[in-house]
């Protein structure tokens, strides 16, 4: 089903893959058409379209400049905000600010809204576009209007993926928005490029949710396209359609890689002809010999109904293998749960077995993944004439844009659902980050969506709750509430699926979507609500830095849904201090007061006072600090928090994350590696030193201080280690840490204390 190669490999006119054992080997099988790995590189897709919006010259060293950039209500307010405090004036290129997230008021009364009109007149002021609530998804407006070929778009969702339509899209945090919008620049190295190679067709009943998890599934835990492009060829390509694509492609985040492109051909040509844009269109195809650091070899007529069971979505097996082997595949996910749930929670499926079959409650196709046209035309087809019954089991749809949910309606899909059972909903990303359909204490979801993390779904382990979310393709899905619960692969039933055409009616969003044409209008007045707020104030780093380690997570991976929770906390996303206040709570719910506690040090030493006047316990600290280092007093020392986790940010690309734990004195992560780099750059973006502690053993705990002398020289310096010491009963004991490659002008953030004081002196 899933392979990977070994080596990098070379891909040759298209079809014929060579993979690198001995440099004679490779010249033997390229004969007078060898190129060299560096050389052939520069024939991937990614490569060409990289180049094309790198403003430095150096192509080992990239600064990108995008086409278009894209957020939604839970992170437009926040990037806004930095970007004015900054100096921004006008959009410089199409900023397009969906509304797909707090479409709901039910938490925080006027709050949602409230953003959502601040949204619309700065769309007006600056020049940008405005997507009003339940319209569309976010990422299926860009895929309807914003993608071309051989284009870039930044988008502060972690999910931005476009490759399918010839689009190289990237989610990040917001300060890289903001960088775009103050015409600054996108830094990283030239990234690598790993080829997917597709052969084959899908089974019938098999569609692109189980593609993805197949892939997922061989790729994360090795971290084998951490970082890198995915670029998808191969003859396999041709075999599916715009939609199927799309559906695998927005699942590549969930692999850690950095972005993905695919190869365009006449299926992508009809697609931007059926959204009349065609002039959008551009046929991409990797050079006749080209090079990958890696090959993902994908036989999609051997891809089989896929199940990512509770909590990740790399968590796969095959439907199949499932109901196989069901005792033993519920223990093993039972097992892994006892890592991610801390054991908050008793946590058990094996009232899930129900005469031996595996019985789910609930059921959503939803969102940028599974609210596609033909995959919920597939679910039509499937459950045209049956009934999902009156059992605790529910089916849920949520069609990913207007656009879509009219089609179905004129085609008769959406009258197939409603008669079965299901109910249509209006887009929206809800059940995705926990915001909707939050199945009850100790239900099972299955969900064509992106992930399912715990408390993805809505629940909460504080309180004692916890549901458990499956990741599923829609038409297993369908099939499951075909048989009224209990989980059935789509390639169990007999289905004609029909493939009805779509047809797009661009008057939808001609007729309630702003697009101020990129003319900003500055006599308009931007309507705040009482809770969006400024930022506040954050100092540069000091000469020196007093830490104290106040939270110490171990498990493998921490997303950034466990550091800055999702669901009902999002309503406070505009103000930064009452956001704060949700920070890991649901992971670690005594953090925030003991990161308050060490940012009162910091506030005495800003107002002149000794720190030990607002925390007592630094006194001893700052006597053993002072026995060796005597020059270090109130005036050249800062204090503030700091977490150890094994690998925080994986997940969303949420920028709260990180400058949550900055509004709370946050000065450092400390943490063997960073999950992706999104997270990482959020970090730095904030002015948080993104620590590498390598080693397995650790030599601190929580409760301990990590003094570290004159942390700003080394910064301004580009020291590659931070020499500093654990201070504890009376004695300084040295420990080292990697800082990690950083940009000269990240140096500056973190040296600043943040973007926005960066910028402010840029200005």
């Amino acid at each position: 089903m899933i392979r990977l190669s070994e080596t990098g490999a070379y891909l040759v006119d298209g079809t014929k893959v060579v993979e690198c054992g001995s440099e004679a080997q490779v010249r033997q099988e390229l004969g007078g058409r060898y190129l060299e790995p560096a050389e052939a590189a520069k024939n991937t897709m990614a490569y060409g379209i990289l180049k094309a919006h790198n403003t430095s010259g150096n192509m080992e060293k990239l600064q990108i400049k995008f086409d278009k950039l894209t957020s939604h209500d839970i992170t437009f307010v926040g990037i806004i905000q930095t970007a004015r405090a900054s100096g921004l004036e006008k959009f410089p290129i199409p900023y397009v600010l969906t509304n797909c997230h707090n479409s709901l008021c039910a938490v925080g009364g006027t709050i949602n809204e409230d953003d959502h009109m601040f949204g619309l007149t700065c769309a007006k002021r600056y020049g940008g576009i405005y997507v009003p609530p339940h319209q569309a998804v976010i990422h299926q407006f860009a895929r309807e209007m914003l993608a071309g070929g051989g284009k870039m778009i930044l988008g502060s969702d972690s999910h931005t993926r476009y490759g399918a339509l010839g689009t190289m899209a990237m989610g990040e945090g917001g300060p890289e928005l903001v960088k775009q919008l103050l015409e600054q620049t996108y830094d990283i190295n030239m990234p690598g490029v790993i080829g997917i190679y597709l052969e084959g067709t899908p089974a019938k009943g098999v569609g692109p949710q189980d593609v993805a998890l197949a892939i997922i599934g061989a790729v994360f835990g090795n971290g084998y396209v951490n970082n890198k492009v995915m670029e998808f060829v191969g003859p396999g390509v041709s075999n599916l359609s715009a939609d199927f694509r799309i559906g695998i492609d927005v699942m590549t985040t969930e692999t850690t890689c950095l972005s993905s492109i695919w190869r365009t051909d006449e299926k992508i040509a009809e697609w931007y002809d059926i959204h009349g844009r065609r002039e959008d269109y551009r046929e991409l195809n990797p050079g006749d010999v080209t090079y990958y650091d890696g090959m993902v070899y994908v036989d999609l007529s051997a891809v089989k109904p896929m199940i990512a069971m509770p909590f990740h979505p790399s968590n796969t097996y095959t439907i199949e293998e499932v109901n196989a082997n069901l005792a033993d595949v519920l223990a093993d996910v039972e097992k892994r749960a006892l890592v991610s749930l801390d054991g908050a929670v008793d946590y058990s499926l094996q009232d899930k077995i129900v005469d031996g079959k595996f019985y789910v409650e609930q059921g959503i196709i939803a969102g940028c993944a599974g609210g596609g046209f033909e995959n919920i035309c597939a679910a039509a087809d499937i459950l045209r004439g049956k009934y999902i019954g009156s059992d605790a089991f529910t089916l849920s749809v949520y069609p990913a844009s207007t656009p879509i949910y009219m089609e179905l309606i004129k085609n008769g899909a959406a009258a197939d659902l409603l008669q079965c059972g299901a109910i249509l909903k209006t887009a929206f990303c809800g059940p995705c980050f926990g915001a909707g359909d939050t199945p009850a204490n100790n239900a099972f979801s299955i969900r064509h969506s992106t992930r399912n993390f715990p408390n993805r779904e809505g629940s909460k382990l504080q309180n004692g709750q916890i549901a458990s979310v499956a990741l599923m393709d829609a038409r297993s899905i369908a099939a499951t509430a075909a048989n009224r619960g209990f989980l059935t692969p789509a390639t169990d039933l007999d289905v004609e699926y029909t493939g009805p055409k779509y047809h797009f009616d661009s008057s939808i969003y001609a007729n309630r979507v702003f697009d101020s044409k990129g003319v900003a209008d500055p006599s308009v007045e931007i309507q705040f609500g009482p809770n969006i707020k400024d930022w506040p104030k954050m100092p540069k780093l000091p000469e020196n830095l007093v830490l104290k380690i106040v939270s110490e997570i171990h498990d493998p991976v921490t997303t950034t849904d466990e550091l800055i929770p999702s669901g009902e906390t999002s309503s406070y996303r505009s103000n930064p201090l009452g956001l704060a206040e949700f920070t890991l709570s649901r992971k670690d719910p005594a953090y925030v007061g003991r990161a308050k506690e060490v940012q009162k040090a910091q506030k005495a030493v800003e107002e002149g006072k000794c720190p030990a006047s607002a925390l007592p316990e630094v006194k001893a600290v700052m006597d053993t600090i002072k026995a060796s280092y005597p020059n270090v007093n109130k005036t050249n020392v800062g204090f503030g928090s700091t977490i150890y986790a094994v690998k925080p940010g994986d997940g969303s690309a949420r920028e709260q994350a990180a400058s949550c734990q900055k509004v709370l004195g946050g000065w450092a992560n400390i943490a063997k590696e960073y999950a992706t780099k999104r997270y990482r750059s959020n970090l730095m973006n904030w002015g948080m030193l993104p620590f590498l502690y390598e080693e397995t053993e650790l030599p601190f705990k929580s409760g301990d201080y990590i003094f570290v002398p004159e942390i700003a020289k080394a910064i301004a310096e580009k020291a590659e280690t931070v020499h500093a010491f654990i201070v504890k009963d009376g004695a300084l004991t040295p420990v080292d840490f990697k800082l990690g490659q950083m940009t000269d002008d990240e140096r500056q953030i973190i040296l600043k204390g943040c973007l926005i004081n960066f910028n402010n002196k840029q200005l």
